[in-house]
């Protein structure tokens, strides 16, 4: 009989990722889905669609009962206020929680949070990623959990970056400030594989673990550029410097804007600063020791498989 997986964020970019990996080696999935976003449903995979949200207990309920695994991959990284972020990152992970400490046996639990729950201080989301965290540990009870924190996540699927790498594939790369700092990145695929370790596993109970791709030392946006045109034949790519003051400033008028008009911002005065710290790097050496993982997918060819799918090349 099939092993059952409750996830939240099955139309999203990791997620829709981890049905297409799991439903493959013969899991059966059942995803929480939104009425807004039942047409972000990946088509074509025998997953299991529960219509909620993660304000609604009955919902909750009825994708959790009788999972063996729950992976909590929702969540926001757009909003113009604290309180926006802490609804969904927050308030979700307590209510997903009260709902599998119902159950019995209680099920395994994996929250997706992220590096910048690392540097809570710097902006608010990385602080309700960080206050998500320490929302499992106390409400958890005897039910077992884990985190993830990946770094910057990329692949086929990808909205958020996509942007960025399509601009430099075109010859054209933005380079925020002094452009000095160094970040890990791990390609969508490595983070499934990742996941598929600590579920055939019963390690990293009531641990945080990082992810990245395995390059040592990460990565510069130099680095970044200097990958991007060797993908276009060593043709130039031409760096535009995006001086620290305008960015700034651009950012506080998108803050206001969005204050004033309704809507949820991702450029704010709190993503500069996640942006301008000068250390985003991530350790693999806990989870690999713990699962046996090992990622495989450095930046050149994650790079080049994310733009032959945008361009379908």
């Amino acid at each position: 009989m099939p092993r059952t997986l409750a996830l939240t964020g099955g139309t999203g970019f990791i997620g829709g990722a981890l049905i297409r990996r799991l439903t493959s080696n013969g899991w059966h999935i059942r995803a929480l889905f939104r009425p807004a976003s039942a047409s972000k449903r990946p088509a074509g995979l025998p997953a299991e669609w529960i219509e909620g949200d993660l304000e609604d207990h009955q919902s909750l309920l009825q994708l959790v009962r009788g999972v063996d695994t729950i992976v909590h991959c929702a969540g926001t990284v757009r909003g113009a206020t604290q309180a926006q972020f802490n609804h969904v990152n927050v308030n979700g992970v307590a209510q997903l929680v009260q709902a599998a400490t119902e159950q019995h046996p209680a099920p395994r639990f994996l929250l997706m949070s992220s590096l910048a729950a690392r540097e809570p201080q710097l902006s608010p989301y990385a602080a309700s990623k960080r206050l998500a965290e320490e929302v499992l540990a106390a409400e958890s009870a005897k039910m077992p959990w884990t985190v993830f924190r990946p770094c910057a996540v990329y692949g086929p699927g990808d909205r958020e970056l996509l942007p960025v790498w399509r601009r430099m594939a075109r010859g054209v790369a933005p380079l925020p400030g002094s452009g000095q700092g160094r970040f890990s990145l791990i390609f969508v695929e490595d983070l499934v594989e990742g996941i598929v370790r600590w579920l055939n596993c019963n390690n990293g109970q009531g641990r945080t673990f990082e992810l990245h791709d395995g390059k040592p030392g990460g990565y510069s946006w130099h680095d970044v550029i200097a990958t991007a045109r060797h993908l276009r034949g060593d043709r130039p790519v031409v760096c535009i410097r995006v001086p620290l003051i305008l960015a700034k400033l651009i950012a506080m008028l998108n803050l206001v804007s969005a204050r004033a008009f309704g809507y949820a911002p991702m450029l704010t005065p709190g993503k500069i600063r996640e942006l301008q710290h000068t250390d985003w790097i991530s350790d693999n050496g806990a989870l690999s020791t713990s699962t046996g993982w090992t990622p495989r997918i450095l930046l050149a060819e994650g790079l080049q498989r994310t733009l032959q799918w945008h361009t379908g090349v």
